[in-house]
């Protein structure tokens, strides 16, 4: 296959995730000191990352271009 193609397909992978997937939230566990000072508590915080969907279909856009693009004729 065509590096181009392999690149193409990728994109339009990757483009077809972000369309189907809007978002992924993950926590991150930090300790917390206590009123007392001398108490700690385990604080899970979410955060959330978002997918813009415009850029999911600029990725499937760009990779049909690249899969599409003809292969070069060796030069003679």
């Amino acid at each position: 296959m065509r590096p181009y193609s392999v690149g193409g397909i990728i994109l339009i992978v990757l483009g077809v995730l972000a369309l189907s997937i809007h978002s992924i939230t993950y926590f991150s566990h930090e300790q917390v000191a206590g009123p007392l000072g001398f108490f700690a508590w385990d604080v899970s915080r979410p955060h959330t990352i978002f997918f813009n969907p415009i850029a999911g279909l600029a990725a499937i856009v760009i990779g049909l271009v690249l899969a599409m693009t003809p292969r070069r004729q060796a030069a003679i």
